[in-house]
């Protein structure tokens, strides 16, 4: 009798890594100088847990061809021998200008516009930079149909994260490199999701969410606030091509998606859902709070949503805490990504982080926890994805947090960082434009 192996092939892409180490490197130190360090002296540790990862078509594995990192060896030349060892090739980009600027960025153009004409065809090209100059590289790698992940560890542009495949954010870099050991594929993680019964502690479970970048398993922060019903899986679902095309989806969202974007995932990697009925759920919200209940969801408002709750919460949702904007603010939205608040909810999100800054050693995950709790218990539907976006600006900024600033000296380091993010977006802003700007995301704390 012949056994059929029925196994998901896993995919094996060959791929090119290019490191723009200044970039990385100072972007970490302002966010988190841990993971800076851990990043500089352990390139070989985050370099293994990236060579496994997922998306919606199924697992894959990356053999990094081309291990390419540019530095400045005047300023950092302490890290190279670390790079070396762990398989790089380390180009030296001394700075070339009165300015500083090293030669970082073209030298690492030229060898990634080689890559791509080279007889071996790179499946995936992989960035770590946070430059927007890169975007034009990237197009030319995509127009070439071969996938683009960028790495980054500070604020991207949008359109350069928009011509990526996959965009890992500087807190997945910060996370991935602090702790690669603990993140191995196969490790459980704890989870949260909402459901019908309402419990007066935060809870955990576990699952198998992969991230989309690295392939591993994460451990979630819980979620918590007045408005979230949650419950505990004590027995994960069986595992099934639609359910994981559903984890892999959302684990790589970086915001809470429409259920529709989810429900084509799900179709497309197991049509039998639509010809049962959802396997006889009858549409598909029931079906995932039944396949896929570790997930947060709501149907409700129109479209629906789903969303990751390592990351978010109901406070996250397009529809929960925004506020219908002006044609100006929506476009600042729009490009820079920040939380669309109105002010009066910037002004409590503000007040709360000096608050916490003034009461509590400065902890990025921890600071962001209790923002979000107290701004929660505030009754302002603000949710930890947006205390975070406000936290690392002022981090990139160069605000030191634990230096207790005040709720104005916040709001005036916040709207500068939004102002710049609007510049670098080519947005073109006229003095009017840029007092509305700051009076809006200032939360009314800037004014007199």
């Amino acid at each position: 009798m012949t056994t059929i192996d029925t196994t998901e092939p896993v995919r094996r892409l060959r791929c090119a890594l290019f490191v723009d180490f200044d970039n990385v490197y100072i972007g970490l130190r302002r966010l988190d100088p841990a993971a800076a360090e851990a990043f500089a002296e352990s390139p070989g540790h985050w370099l293994t847990a990236l060579e496994t990862g997922s998306d919606v078509d199924g697992e894959f594995s990356r053999r990094f061809l081309v291990r390419a990192c540019y530095l400045n060896p005047s300023v950092f030349s302490q890290f190279r021998p670390n790079f070396t060892r762990a398989g790089f090739s380390v180009v030296d980009c001394p700075s070339l200008t009165q300015q500083g600027k090293s030669s970082a960025d073209i030298n690492l153009v030229l060898d990634a516009v080689d890559a791509l004409a080279a007889e071996t065809r790179y499946d995936e090209f992989v960035i770590l930079s946070a430059d927007a100059d890169f975007t034009p590289l990237a197009i030319r790698c995509r127009a070439a149909d071969r996938r683009v992940t960028i790495i980054t560890a500070s604020p991207a542009a949008s359109a350069y994260r928009a011509v990526a495949d996959t965009v890992v954010t500087a807190d997945e870099l910060a996370e991935l490199v602090k702790n690669p050991e603990a993140l191995v594929l196969g490790e459980p993680v704890v989870l949260v999701g909402p459901v019908a019964v309402d419990l007066p502690e935060e809870t955990e479970e576990t699952d198998e969410p992969v991230a989309a970048a690295t392939g591993r398993r994460r451990t979630a922060s819980r979620q918590s606030g007045p408005a979230q019903t949650t419950r505990v899986s004590t027995t994960p679902p069986t595992t099934t091509p639609a359910r994981r095309a559903v984890l892999r989806l959302v684990s790589a969202a970086d915001r809470p998606l429409t259920g529709g974007v989810v429900a084509q995932a799900a179709q497309k990697a197991d049509p039998s859902v639509l010809t049962s009925a959802w396997h006889g759920a009858g549409s598909f919200f029931p079906w995932l709070a039944q396949v896929v209940p570790e997930l947060g969801a709501a149907s409700r408002p129109a479209p629906g949503f789903v969303w990751d709750p390592q990351r978010f919460s109901e406070a996250d949702l397009p529809t929960a805490g925004g506020v219908n904007l002006p044609p100006l603010q929506r476009q600042v939205v729009d490009v820079t990504d920040i939380p669309n608040l109105p002010t009066d909810r910037y002004r409590v999100l503000l007040t709360a982080l000096a608050d916490d800054a003034g009461s509590n050693p400065f902890d990025r995950a921890e600071t962001a926890r209790r923002v979000r709790d107290a701004c929660q218990a505030a009754g302002q539907a603000i949710g930890r994805a947006s205390v975070n976006n406000v936290i690392s600006g002022v981090l990139y900024s160069g605000l030191d947090l634990t230096t207790k600033p005040s709720a104005k000296k916040l709001a005036e380091t916040w709207a500068d960082n939004v102002v710049g993010l609007c510049r670098g977006g080519r947005m073109d802003l006229s003095p009017q434009d840029v007092a509305a700007i700051r009076a809006w995301v200032g939360g009314g704390l800037l004014e007199g």
